[in-house]
């Protein structure tokens, strides 16, 4: 065996060993998916502690102060609701996919959300929460009185959540619309010619 045939020999040994590292390396995500569930725990405890003081003082709860109360259990649904999308996709579309020994408790979107799905519920969720601590905000006026610097940033913050969520979907669109890369034949000119 020729020296040439022996380094090309320990070279694809190498390459091959460190793509089978690079891929091991998905793992050392896991940790983060772990510390999203207790992140869902933190909510859940505060959504209790939350739902258990509202219910304490229901019978003089004002209109107001019963919508206040409902859109701050909303607005926790709402995080934990996209703690579980970005948990439950990071998981599958970058370390393993989830085995459920039931089928039909899997919910069905499961499996489909790819990254660039991902990244468009992630925004949407942003600007629903945005959304309705701005609301919270506009029904505490009453109270707190008008904080026009405060409601200021809060409608410049949901604008650009806004904007942020409309040109990643641009984006997204524009590149659904391009021909992925490699899909011409090599030297063959990008026309068809």
């Amino acid at each position: 065996m020729s020296g040439e045939t022996k380094a090309g020999g320990a070279m694809a040994r190498l390459e091959r060993e460190f793509g089978y590292a690079l891929f091991f390396a998905r793992w050392l995500m896991a940790p983060f998916y772990v510390g999203l569930i207790v992140a869902l725990g933190a909510i859940l405890v505060v959504f209790a502690r939350e739902l258990f003081e509202d219910l304490a003082g229901l019978a003089g709860l004002k209109p107001e102060k019963a919508i206040l109360m409902a859109l701050s259990l909303i607005d926790l649904s709402l995080v934990g609701n996209l703690l579980l999308v970005v948990t439950y996709s990071g998981y599958e579309n970058f370390v393993a996919r989830i085995a459920v020994r039931d089928a039909a408790d899997r919910p069905s979107w499961m499996g489909t959300i790819d990254f660039s799905g991902l990244k468009m519920k992630l925004i949407a969720s942003i600007v629903a929460i945005s959304a309705i601590a701005l609301l919270k905000a506009y029904l505490e006026i009453e109270e707190t009185g008008v904080d026009a610097p405060r409601l200021g940033w809060m409608i410049g913050v949901l604008l650009t959540f806004v904007v942020s969520g409309v040109l990643l979907a641009l984006m997204d669109w524009i590149n659904s619309r391009t021909e992925p890369h490699g899909s011409r034949g090599e030297g063959e000119p990008p026309d068809g010619r």
